[in-house]
């Protein structure tokens, strides 16, 4: 089936007793056994629960993968596909990436051994260098950025991992499966804060790592059951509720994504405007040949911090906060958000000021976003 297909009937089917189209929430522990050494398929909940298998079973469908596995955020997700990894290895990564994923290469990954080498991944060339390392192991790559919305080109760095024998790990957070699938590429796993897009209503944490093997699949659901970060039932019931309606909530955040940043586009009080929907954007072409959808997040810089703050003290259709991809339009402070972990003089060589402010485009009419973000800048 096709996509949209698939989403719209996400875990239906599953109860042949009753015929429910709804997946049943299974929030039990343990399964009762037919017999010695007889199973239902289920045994214990960390290991495998019927509800998360539902959510599981629609990831892998929408990707044509190996198989998915769910965790509990999708920071959790990231540890597991660290866990995959040997002391000794180095793993090349993007270097303008979400800070809770440089805080845990840096705080724990490195007490594993492994080491983390942080190139511009646009740049083919830096990217080959990177893997030029003997025991260059991995390729990570944020598509687009966060915060700053660069794009890869994921066909050639998988030739490069390829050649280099590294695994290819994409985060697909801002775009999901049903924009752009990497695994097409040649990636050999995608990686999702699931708490963005996937769930896209502020009302679930959870991550997700699909893989394009079998052998890969297995390896994420062993480390999935040995170290035990999964997702609830809930929380998966609530996901599988939420993908249904994935593609029409991509198209909204699209749509007033591009109005935004239309307006936006040459106000006198912005500057480094990046969105990857405007053709003037530097990734506009990459992402159009590789997907033709273009998000919801815009990030942008203002003239100093304090006209940040007066911006964030001014919206009153935008909220605050630190996260992404739900109904309603937030605006981000990344220095000392999202990205406060990383070194100071690391942020400033990439672009990540003082100055920047990230913006997640919600589902509302386009033109209050509008008149809410020319009121805070004129304020």
């Amino acid at each position: 089936m096709r996509r949209d297909t698939i989403l719209a009937q996400a875990g239906a089917r599953r109860d042949p007793a009753t015929g429910a189209i709804s997946p049943h929430i299974c929030p039990s522990a343990a399964f009762q056994h037919p017999g010695l050494g007889q199973s239902t398929g289920f045994d214990y909940s960390r290991t495998g629960n019927p509800t998360r298998q539902a959510l599981e079973q629609t990831l892998a469908r929408l990707e044509g993968a190996a198989g998915a596995a769910a965790f509990g955020s999708g920071l959790a997700a990231v540890d597991a596909v660290m866990r995959l990894f040997r002391p000794g290895d180095a793993i090349v990564v993007t270097e303008d990436m979400y800070g809770g994923t440089f805080r845990l290469f840096e705080r724990f990954g490195r007490t594993m051994g492994l080491d983390f080498r942080y190139v511009d991944t646009t740049d083919a060339g830096a990217v080959a260098e990177g893997l030029a390392a003997p025991q260059a192991r991995g390729l990570f790559v944020e598509i687009p950025t966060n915060p700053l919305l660069k794009v890869a080109d994921l066909a050639g760095l998988a030739a490069l991992a390829r050649e280099r024998e590294a695994l290819l790990v994409v985060d697909n957070t801002f775009l999901t499966a049903a924009a752009l699938r990497p695994l097409d590429f040649g990636a050999d796993i995608s990686l999702y804060s699931a708490t963005k897009y996937l769930g896209g209503h502020n009302d679930l944490i959870a991550g997700a790592v699909v893989s394009r093997t079998r052998e890969l699949a297995d390896r994420i659901a062993y480390i999935q059951n040995a170290a035990g970060a999964i997702l609830g039932p809930f929380e998966s019931w609530l996901l599988l509720r939420s993908l249904k309606t994935l593609p029409l909530r991509l198209a909204r955040h699209e749509a007033n994504a591009l109005a935004v940043a239309r307006f936006l586009e040459g106000h006198p009080r912005v500057s480094n405007l990046r969105y990857p929907g405007l053709p003037s954007d530097p990734g506009h072409e990459a992402l159009k040949r590789q997907s033709g959808v273009f998000g919801g997040v815009i990030s942008f810089e203002l003239e100093s911090p304090g006209a940040v703050e007066r911006l964030l003290a001014s919206v009153r259709v935008f909220l605050f906060a630190e996260s992404l991809g739900a109904t309603e339009s937030l605006v981000t402070y990344p220095l000392v958000q999202t990205h406060a972990d990383i070194d100071p003089a690391i942020r400033e060589r990439i672009g990540l000021t003082d100055r920047l402010v990230r913006l997640s485009i919600g589902l509302e009419d386009p033109a209050d976003l509008v008149d809410d973000l020319d009121a805070a800048l004129r304020a």
